[in-house]
């Protein structure tokens, strides 16, 4: 309990400082580009396979099951519908608090124990702007990016497995596909993206950050930050679905 509280309480502090530090200058711009990169385009390949994946499957299991009564038609409903509100955000999330998450908090914990981190400090310049800040925001703008690439992703694959398995009309499927989610649909689970951007990029910062000594205080710290994120991912998106239908009903 005390760690979860120590937990809480170091994130707000680090959130604070990225909120300080951002009014004052320079902006590594060319740092913030490098972590879009690195956050978002290299993960497009794990996010393709395991969207195309999801989509497949997810489109059998409604198809065969719905068969049973008679309404096969409408898989392609429900698998929009599953698609944009919780899959696609979820599910990005998730692999990148595992790939991401965890590559940011091994990385700050390997400058903590070679004292780069502290040269820094020796020279004057904020490990919060240099370091912090752009894994930060590049997390922020990454993965809603990736997240609508996941949705695209799994739709198509998943539109294909509707024709070849189900024996639906590609036309149909896709007509289904986007005449049944609403624009709240879809901003239900996009808006949800940026705060599991913020938890994965504070978690695996943090955590970073923390990293005193030795190879093995930077798997540990790398194994946390896995945990934290994804429980704060699937909490926070329980809170922020019952939040945003709050707000929209």
């Amino acid at each position: 309990m005390t760690q979860i509280i120590h937990f809480f309480g170091g994130v707000a502090l680090l959130l604070r400082d990225i909120v300080l530090e951002l009014r004052k200058k320079p902006f590594y711009f060319h740092l913030f580009l490098r972590q879009v990169y690195e956050i978002g385009w290299k993960s497009l390949p794990i996010i393709f396979v395991t969207s195309a994946c999801t989509g497949m499957v997810l489109t059998l299991q409604f198809g065969l099951t719905l068969e049973k009564f008679g309404g096969k038609i409408y898989s392609p409903k429900i698998l929009s519908l599953a698609i944009f509100r919780e899959i696609g955000p979820v599910f990005t999330s998730l692999i990148l608090a595992g790939r991401v998450g965890a590559g940011i908090t091994a990385e700050i914990g390997t400058m903590r124990v070679a004292q780069q981190i502290d040269a820094l400090l020796a020279l004057g310049t904020s490990p919060i702007k240099r370091i912090v800040i752009p894994r930060f925001l590049g997390g922020i703008v990454a993965l809603p990016l990736l997240c609508l690439f996941s949705c695209i992703v799994s739709i198509f694959f998943g539109a294909l497995v509707g024709y070849w398995e189900l024996n639906l009309d590609l036309f149909y499927f896709f007509y289904q596909i986007f005449d049944t989610p609403q624009l709240h649909d879809f901003f239900s689970g996009y808006i949800k993206t940026y705060f599991f951007a913020g938890f994965i990029t504070l978690t695996a910062c943090y955590f970073g950050l923390k990293v005193s000594h030795g190879a093995y205080e930077v798997g540990n710290a790398t194994t946390k930050t896995i945990v934290f994120s994804s429980v704060l991912i699937v909490l926070g998106d329980y809170l922020l679905t019952k939040f945003y239908w709050m707000m929209v009903m």
